[in-house]
């Protein structure tokens, strides 16, 4: 073996090793095709990513029209969360042994059906047990896609990977709007069901068109895709382990802003519209975030980088204790959203630097399961230390403990890369 620092950055030892496919004539990484490909998978996530966002608009309606209560109501974005976290696991071992296609498939079946079945729902829990399927159609869209896109690149492998991630934002800032004119124009049952049909018509086009850019001899990407190139020296179920501890720990600390910014706006005496706005103006800059993250991880490799927004993050977090005022709102939580957005994609990028491409998919689909288990967490731990404290001072402290326990694992598996470089 050879070694190539360079390739990934002095933090790795990097293995200059032959690649995993049959016959490289079938597909060039960082191809012109290569970015067709991944132009048509930031399509098929931007639109598929509304099931994470419909829920939120939709929710004071619903409450209203069944009488419920809203604790009882926002039980349909925890469904959604708990299908998108769980379906991340199960469309990224689809997409390992079958291919991201297939995978897409059914998310998209599932979407176009879950999403007809909510707007026909006749009773609450009818509609909240639904969410569970829309957060499964929605799940194929992010995990599994980034680890598609990973096997598409080298040279440019974490920005590709960041650039899938942020279909999500771009979705974000899209669709609230779009279902909000819907809601008011038509009521939200019918806005569901055109939802529902939309994305399963549009996706499934975007789908096929990606189907013949993939072409029939390479269903599965990770065949052609070039093999690890950092050796951390750790088997694949403790590093995956490890991620997992470092995803839940940045997403309680992640969560304490975007979960409760405007609650917090409203104590302040700003105004929820305020905090809405900020919660925008995050979401805004997590975009740069992540493409530019991606710059980054592409140069120095993405340990290096989640270590970066991981610390860029604490300081975040600490701005919020120490200032309040309403200008100083607006910067932090911009500052906020630019340095926290290319987190979760970094998890991606360490995946597929350091374990095998075959599972590549599983593997990011269990780490950012844990993401989503630690955004629910920290939102719901959040509300809990207010409660208990009548304060947001002590929940930006936990935030901040979790967050060190997240840097803390980073620096101990930079640690580790940097003493396999010297050994080797």
């Amino acid at each position: 073996m050879l070694l190539d620092p360079e390739a990934a950055g002095d933090e790795v030892a990097a293995v200059h090793a032959p690649s995993d496919h049959k016959d490289s004539s079938l597909f060039a990484p960082d191809s012109g095709q290569a970015w067709v490909r991944l132009a048509l998978a930031v399509v098929i996530g931007s639109i598929g990513s509304v099931g994470m966002w419909s829920v939120v608009v939709v929710l004071p309606v619903v409450q209203a029209e069944f009488a419920a209560s809203r604790g009882a109501a926002s039980l349909a974005f925890t469904l959604t969360m708990l299908g998108f976290g769980l379906g991340g696991v199960v469309t990224g071992k689809i997409t390992d042994r079958f291919g991201i296609v297939v995978a897409m498939g059914l998310s998209i079946f599932f979407l176009g059906l879950a999403y007809v079945a909510a707007g026909l729902s006749t009773t609450l829990w009818q509609f909240i047990a639904i969410h569970l399927l829309i957060g499964l159609g929605t799940s194929a869209t992010f995990a599994p896609l980034m680890a598609e896109a990973s096997h598409w690149f080298e040279r440019y492998r974490g920005l590709a990977v960041t650039i899938v991630a942020s279909g999500n934002y771009v979705g974000g800032t899209i669709w609230p709007p779009l279902v909000n004119w819907g809601i008011q124009s038509a009521g939200w049952r019918t806005t569901y069901i055109a939802i529902g049909i939309f994305c399963a018509v549009t996706m499934t086009i975007v789908l096929a068109l990606l189907r013949v850019q993939i072409g029939a001899a390479a269903p599965r990407s990770h065949e052609n895709a070039p093999r690890p190139r950092v050796d951390l020296q750790l088997s694949t179920n403790t590093l995956t382990l490890m991620l997992c501890i470092a995803s839940i720990s940045c997403c309680v600390a992640m969560a304490m802003p975007q979960v409760h910014i405007v609650a917090y706006c409203g104590d302040l005496g700003y105004g929820v519209a305020r905090g809405a706005e900020m919660l925008s103006l995050m979401m805004a800059f997590g975009i740069v975030s992540r493409i530019g993250s991606g710059f980054l991880a592409d140069r120095i490799g993405g340990i290096r980088t989640l270590l970066i927004g991981s610390v860029a993050q604490g300081f975040a977090l600490l701005f919020y204790l120490f200032f309040d005022g309403l200008t100083s709102l607006y910067l932090i939580s911009a500052m906020f959203g630019l340095f926290q957005g290319g987190i979760v994609p970094s998890y991606a990028i360490i995946v597929r630097e350091s374990m095998p491409a075959r599972e590549a998919a599983t593997r990011v689909g269990i780490v950012i399961f844990a993401s989503v288990f630690g955004m629910s967490f920290g939102g719901w731990v959040s509300g809990v230390i207010f409660d208990a404290s009548g304060s947001y001072a002590a929940a930006f402290l936990n935030g901040l403990a979790w967050n060190a326990v997240n840097v803390a694992i980073v620096v101990a598996l930079l640690i580790r890369a940097r003493q396999r470089l010297a050994m080797a």
